[in-house]
C-alpha cells in the first residue's frame, strides 16, 4: 500500500459513496489517501477539532476515515494522518469512533483511548440548525501525541 495526497473534493466523493454513518466534510486542514496496486482504496480528512474549546492551532483531529474494507487501510491512514501533523508542528491528534467500534486500527497505529463523549445532540449556541443525519450515541475518543 502506499500514502497519496487527496484533494478535499475527491476524498469526500469517496466517503459520499463508501462511508457508513457519515457525510461528506465541509472543510480540511488536508486529506490523505491510501492505494493498493495503483488504485485508491481509502481516504482520510484531517481538520480542526470539531470540539470548540480544543485548540486548533496545537490538536488535529481525524474528521473521517473511510476504506472500501483493504486490510491494514484504516492503520495506514490513522499512522500517516498523525506523521503528517507532527511534520506540521500539532502537539496532538484525536479522532472519535462510534461505542460499537472496536479501535483495533488506532490501537495498531498507537493511538490510545483518552474518553467518551456522552453522545446526544449539540446545544445551539449560535442560533445555526444542527445536523442531525449523524450517529447520536457516546462516541471513544482516542489520541496520539505528537509534539509534547
Amino acid at each position: 500500500m502506499k500514502i497519496v495526497p487527496v484533494e478535499l473534493k475527491e476524498a469526500n466523493a469517496f466517503i459520499e459513496k463508501l462511508h457508513r454513518h457519515h457525510k461528506r466534510v465541509q472543510g480540511h486542514r488536508f486529506s490523505i489517501g491510501v492505494e493498493k496496486d495503483g488504485v485508491l482504496v481509502g481516504v482520510a480528512t484531517i481538520g480542526r477539532p470539531v470540539a470548540r474549546m480544543t485548540n486548533p492551532k496545537e490538536v488535529l483531529e481525524v474528521t473521517r476515515l473511510c476504506t472500501d474494507g483493504t486490510r491494514n487501510a484504516c492503520s495506514a491512514l490513522y499512522s500517516a494522518a498523525a506523521r503528517v501533523g507532527k511534520a506540521m508542528g500539532y502537539k496532538k491528534i484525536q479522532s472519535f469512533i462510534l461505542e460499537t467500534e472496536n479501535g483495533a486500527s488506532l490501537k495498531a497505529s498507537g493511538w490510545t483511548l483518552d474518553g467518551v463523549s456522552p453522545g446526544g445532540q449539540w446545544k445551539h449556541t449560535d442560533g445555526k440548525p444542527r445536523r442531525t443525519d449523524q450517529p447520536t450515541i457516546p462516541k471513544h475518543r482516542y489520541v496520539k501525541t505528537l509534539n509534547p
